[in-house]
C-alpha cells in the first residue's frame, strides 16, 4: 500500500469483489486452475455465525468436485422430513402431514443446514491449500473507482488489461459494522435487504482521513458484492421487481419447548398469527423463518429496523406456534428482511466485468437458494474465466454465462414469488375461503418446487457448450458447426448435470459414484462408454475410435491437461485386464508414475455394495456404448455414438468451436 496521493499500481487476471459463498466458489475456482486473482471485501472479518444455512443436492455435488464436501457432511445436520402444520376447525395448529424433504434417490447427497461462516472456512482453507497461500482474502478493502477501457474490451490477449480499479483500504473501526440496538446477540441486519447500503459513506469517511488506496489494473472483474452491488451501480445496471409487504424475522436459537417436531423442518401456518418455518440446526440450534405480521413497512417502503429485536421476534413465534410453548435461553444470531423477488437486466458488461449472487437475482430466504444459486452462478463463470486468461478457451465461451444463469435466476424468481407468497398467506378457512391459502396447493406447491430447489434441474440451452439440436445458435460461438446429439444413445441429458451412479473401478474393484470422478480442476471429460469390450467387433470399435482420438493434432496439446478421459465398459470384470484389453490412450503411462490405473471402470457388481447397473440407468447400450463430453463444471455438453465414420470427427468438431486452436 501506499499513500492516497501515491497510489501503487499492480495487476491481476480476475478481480473478485466480496468474498461471500459466490465470492469464494470463485476464488476457489482461480486456485484450483492456476490464476492471478485478488479477492477484496470491505468487512473486517468473515462470517462466525447466521447468515446462509441450507446446502441443496446439487452444492453439495459441487463442493465434493472440490473435495470439500466430507467436512460439510460431518458437521452439518442433515434434513429427511418436512413437517405441515395448519389450524384445525377450532383454530388450533396440527400436523397435517409428512414428506420426504427432498425427492428420493436423485442424488447420492441430501440436504444439510450448516451456517454460512463455516462453509465460507471451507472455502478459505481449500483455496490456500490449492493456491499455495497466494490467494487469500484482503479484507478492509473495497473498490472506489472503475474504468474500462472500451476499445480494449475485444482483445483478449494476454497482456492486455482493459479494467483499472481504484481499491480503497479501511480501518479495523471502519469495516467493523456497527450492531444494533446495544444487542449482545450477533445482529445480520446490517446485511439484511432492509438496511441501506454503507459503500459510499465507508469511502467518503476514508477519503477524509485520507486512507491508502492501490490501482489495480485487470483483465476481468466479478462484482459478488450482494444486493448493494457497487460494481452493479458503477455498471449502471438495475434489478427488476418490487418488494412486498410481508416482513419476516430470523432468530438461530437453542429452543426450550413442547412442540414435538422442533427437530424436523416444518412449515406452521397460524390460523390468523402468520406462519412460520422451523430448521433444525447443527449444535442443538434451531432456525426459525417468522411472520412478523404487527411490522409494516413505511411509506417509503421499509420498515422501521429499531422494531426488529429477538424480543420482538420470538414473541410473534409464540404466538404461531401456540398453544404449544417456545422460549430460549441462547441466541445465536438474529436478522429481518422483507420478501421481494429482483433479477439483473444484465450479468455482464463486455464480457469484462460481471455479476453473480445476489447482485443480480435477490428473494426470499425460505426456498433455500440464495446461497446455492450464488454458489452455482460463480460455479458457471469460474472455470470459464479460468479457461480464457490461460489462452486455452475463446473468449466467446464468456458469453454462454449470461445466457445460462440468467434463465436460472429467472426460474428461482418466479418458482420464490409463488412459494413465498403461499407461505406468507393467511390459511383458507374452508374451500370457499377464496382469499385464503389452499394448504393443498401449498404442499403441491412444495412437493414441485422441490426437484427445483434440489439444484439438478438446471437445464442449459444449445451453444457452442452445449450440442442441442437446434436451428440457431443462440449464444457462443456461431462461427463454427453447430455439432448435435441424437436423444435415443442414453438418458444423459445435454446441458444438464451428468448423474451419478455406481462403477467400480477395473484395477482394482473398488465401487465409486462416477461422478465423483468429474474433479472441479478445469479439465473437460471425454466419457468413453465403451461397452462390451470382450467382444471383438466392440472391441474393433473401441479401437478405431482411441486410435483417432491419440492422432488428433487439434487435441494433442490438451491431452490429459485440458481434456481428461475416463472410460466404462459393460463386459464382466474377470474377464479383462486393463494393459491387455484397453488402448494405452485410455490408461496413459507415465515414466515416473507407471500406468494410470484410475481411468477405466467397470459397471459390474461390488463385493461389498451390490449391483450399480450404471449401464442401465444411464440407459446406455450394453453392447454398442457411447460416448459423452463433460464440461469442467460436470454439465454435459455432448453425447453421440461410438461407432461409425463420424463419430470421433463429430467430437473434435465439439471441441474445435471451444478450445483454441494452433
Amino acid at each position: 500500500m501506499a499513500s492516497s496521493t501515491t497510489p501503487t499500481e499492480t495487476k491481476c487476471d480476475v478481480l473478485i469483489v466480496g468474498a461471500g459463498p459466490a465470492g469464494l466458489m470463485l476464488a476457489t475456482w482461480m486456485a484450483h486452475c492456476g490464476i492471478n486473482a485478488r479477492i477484496v471485501d470491505k468487512r473486517s472479518t468473515k462470517i462466525f455465525s447466521g447468515q446462509a444455512d441450507g446446502l441443496q443436492m446439487r452444492s453439495l455435488e459441487i463442493l465434493d468436485s472440490f473435495g470439500i464436501a466430507d467436512r460439510a457432511m460431518k458437521e452439518a445436520n442433515h434434513m429427511m422430513e418436512m413437517c405441515m402444520w395448519n389450524p384445525g376447525e377450532d383454530g388450533k395448529i396440527r400436523r397435517s402431514d409428512r414428506v420426504p424433504d427432498m425427492p428420493v434417490g436423485i442424488s447420492r447427497f441430501l440436504q444439510i443446514v450448516l451456517h454460512q461462516g463455516r462453509i465460507e472456512r471451507f472455502f478459505l482453507d481449500n483455496i490456500k491449500k490449492y493456491s499455495k497461500d497466494t490467494l487469500h482474502v484482503e479484507r478492509a478493502v473495497l473498490p472506489e473507482s472503475l474504468d474500462i477501457a472500451e476499445d480494449l474490451c475485444e482483445d483478449h490477449s494476454a497482456d492486455t488489461y482493459p479494467l483499472t480499479v481504484k481499491l480503497r483500504y479501511l480501518t479495523e473501526e471502519e469495516a467493523t459494522p456497527a450492531q444494533s440496538n446495544g444487542s449482545t446477540v450477533q445482529d445480520g441486519l446490517f446485511r439484511s435487504n432492509m438496511a441501506e447500503d454503507d459503500t459510499d459513506d465507508l469511502i467518503r469517511k476514508s477519503r477524509e482521513k485520507q486512507g491508502t488506496t492501490e490501482i489495480v489494473k485487470a483483465k476481468y472483474m466479478v462484482g459478488c458484492d450482494g444486493a448493494h452491488s457497487w460494481t452493479r451501480r458503477q455498471l449502471g445496471f438495475q434489478l427488476e421487481g418490487e418488494p412486498t409487504d410481508y416482513i419476516w424475522g430470523v432468530l438461530d436459537i437453542v429452543p426450550i419447548t413442547d412442540f414435538p417436531d422442533i427437530r424436523m423442518r416444518c412449515a406452521v401456518h397460524s390460523a390468523s398469527s402468520g406462519s412460520m418455518m422451523v430448521i433444525p440446526r447443527e449444535n442443538k440450534l434451531v432456525r426459525l423463518y417468522i411472520q412478523l405480521t404487527e411490522i409494516k413497512p413505511d411509506a417509503s417502503g421499509r420498515a422501521d429496523r429499531s422494531k426488529i429485536t429477538p424480543s420482538t421476534i420470538i414473541s410473534a413465534a409464540q404466538k404461531i406456534i401456540s398453544p404449544y410453548n417456545l422460549t430460549y435461553e441462547y441466541c445465536d444470531w438474529f436478522t429481518a428482511y422483507q420478501i421481494g423477488q429482483r433479477v439483473g437486466t444484465n450479468f455482464d458488461y463486455k464480457n469484462r466485468v460481471f455479476l453473480a449472487g445476489d447482485a443480480v437475482h435477490t428473494h426470499s430466504p425460505k426456498a433455500g437458494q440464495g446461497m446455492n444459486v450464488s454458489m452455482q452462478d460463480a460455479y458457471n463463470l469460474g472455470w470459464k474465466l479460468g479457461l480464457v486468461v490461460k489462452g486455452i478457451a475463446q473468449p466467446s465461451i464468456l458469453q454462454t454465462y449470461q445466457t445460462e444463469r440468467r434463465k436460472i435466476a429467472q426460474d428461482l424468481i418466479d418458482f420464490d414469488h409463488r412459494f413465498s407468497r403461499l407461505f406468507s398467506g393467511r390459511p383458507a378457512k374452508d374451500v370457499l375461503d377464496e382469499s385464503g391459502v389452499s394448504m393443498k396447493e401449498f404442499k403441491e406447491a412444495f412437493l414441485k418446487g422441490n426437484l427445483f430447489a434440489s439444484g439438478l434441474s438446471v437445464d442449459y440451452g444449445a451453444s457452442q457448450l452445449v450440442a442441442k439440436p437446434t436451428d440457431n445458435i443462440t449464444n457462443g460461438n456461431t462461427d463454427t458447426e453447430q455439432v448435435t446429439t441424437k436423444e435415443d444413445l442414453s438418458t444423459i441429458k445435454l446441458g444438464m448435470r451428468f448423474p451419478s451412479h455406481q462403477v467400480l473401478n477395473q484395477s482394482s474393484a473398488l465401487p465409486v459414484p462416477f461422478q465423483s470422478r468429474l474433479k472441479s480442476d478445469g479439465r473437460f471429460r471425454i466419457i468413453v462408454f465403451a461397452g462390451n469390450v470382450v467382444s471383438s467387433p466392440q472391441s474393433a470399435v473401441l479401437r478405431s475410435f482411441t486410435d483417432k482420438l491419440a492422432a488428433s493434432s487439434f487435441l494433442k496439446k490438451y491431452l490429459y491437461s485440458a481434456i481428461d478421459i475416463l472410460t466404462c465398459h459393460s463386459a464382466p470384470r474377470r474377464d479383462v485386464e486393463l494393459l491387455r484389453d484397453f488402448p494405452d490412450v485410455l490408461h496413459p503411462f507415465d515414466p515416473k508414475l507407471g500406468w494410470d490405473y484410475e481411468g477405466v471402470y467397470v459397471d459390474d457388481e461390488s463385493y461389498h455394495e451390490g449391483y450399480g447397473d450404471a449401464y442401465k440407468k444411464y440407459n446406455v447400450n450394453r453392447e454398442k456404448g457411447c460416448v459423452v463430453v463433460t464440461r469442467p463444471d460436470q454439465y454435459v455438453g455432448f453425447v453421440g455414438p461410438l461407432d461409425g465414420n463420424e463419430a470421433w470427427d463429430k467430437v473434435e468438431t465439439y471441441f474445435k468451436g471451444i478450445l483454441v486452436g494452433e
